[in-house]
């Protein structure tokens, strides 16, 4: 399973940027998406998840909650995530990741992983 993150970029505070991840190698739909950031000097931290399948229950950590959305497209084998509001503290390459099962995602374990994108928000 090979995971392939894109959208990053930079951007002023209060702005948008959407992230997208492309899997390829299995049944996507199988698989319970997240996504995580590193901050420079920083460990690697969740983000938000979204459940297999039909994607109909999503989780996000309390710093984006309300500011970013997680979704699926089974169709096109792919995750987004929205991010709007934003803020310099968001600044971090984000990851997306992959799991059969959720609760590996939950606990920061999860089998597959993109390769990064990175995100810079300006004040």
């Amino acid at each position: 399973v090979q995971l392939q993150a894109s959208g990053g970029g930079s951007v002023q505070a209060g702005g948008s940027l959407s992230l997208s991840c492309v899997v390829s190698g299995g049944t996507f739909s199988s698989y319970a998406m997240g996504w995580f950031r590193q901050a420079p000097g920083k460990e690697r931290e969740f983000v938000a998840h979204i459940t297999r399948y039909s994607g109909g229950s999503r989780y996000y950590a309390d710093s984006v909650k309300g500011r970013f959305a997680i979704s699926r497209d089974n169709a096109k084998n792919t995750v987004y995530l929205q991010m709007n509001s934003l803020r310099p503290e968001d600044t971090a390459v984000y990851y997306c990741a992959a799991d059969l099962i959720l609760h590996k995602i939950i606990v920061g374990t999860p089998d597959y992983w993109g390769q990064g994108t990175l995100v810079t928000v300006s004040s």
